[in-house]
């Protein structure tokens, strides 16, 4: 069941079209308050999120979601008109998993929606890892340095955890965007930098975990 919230009738009918001519169970939202409503009976496999909406906008009901332990980890795709590498960052930094500008056309939004739930129907990662001094805790979307809690973006808790799930080993800018930030994030590699600028800030005397390999990207050490 894939759930559509989408104020503009001809777009939110489009979608719809478009997905259960492709096999997949939709029902379209034309506000916030029916969707939540519909959302106490039953939680769906995806969302289609336009950010744009009356009352409530599409990132604010994103960050409700994920500090619902129940839809914390529903896969969401935003949608929207905006198209400023800021916007999406935005977003993306609330959670979402990924980033549909409009226009667009039928086929991106279905390879968009197929790579989403192919990547949230594979095997989830490890809910705890630990490296030296430092640990995270993904059921509880907790990070501790030492003995002390970090607070961190969801961008950059999913980027501490791929470089810790890849302790010792050199990942590339690009290998980063792709599997960070998902399929299709149109930012240059100048989003991985300022991310990580900002996690080893928050690290702390642990930044030094972090280290710059030139020419390549960046490395965790334990």
């Amino acid at each position: 069941m894939i759930h559509v919230v989408e104020d503009d009738d001809g777009v939110r009918d489009l979608e719809l079209y478009a997905l259960r001519q492709a096999g997949f169970e939709a029902v379209g939202f034309g506000n916030t308050a029916d969707f939540r409503a519909a959302l106490q009976k039953t939680t769906p496999n995806l969302v289609l999120l336009d950010v744009m909406l009356p009352g409530e906008d599409g990132v604010s009901l994103l960050q409700s979601l994920r500090r619902d332990p129940r839809t914390k980890r529903l896969p969401v795709i935003l949608v929207t008109a905006k198209g400023a590498e800021m916007d999406k960052v935005r977003g993306l930094d609330s959670g979402a998993d990924d980033y549909l500008t409009k226009p667009f056309g039928i086929m991106e939004l279905l390879a968009r929606v197929r790579a989403l739930l192919r990547r949230s129907e594979e095997t989830r990662p490890a809910q705890v890892l630990t490296v030296g001094a430092l640990s995270l805790d993904r059921e509880r979307h907790l990070v501790r340095a030492g003995e002390r809690n970090v607070e961190l973006t969801h961008m950059e808790f999913e980027l501490l955890a791929f470089m810790m799930a890849h302790v010792g080993k050199a990942v590339t800018r690009e290998m980063l965007l792709d599997d960070v930030w998902g399929l299709g994030f149109a930012g240059d590699t100048r989003t991985v930098d300022v991310h990580i600028r900002s996690l080893r800030q928050k690290l702390g005397d642990l930044s030094v975990m972090i280290l710059t390999v030139r020419g390549v990207g960046y490395k965790l050490e334990g």
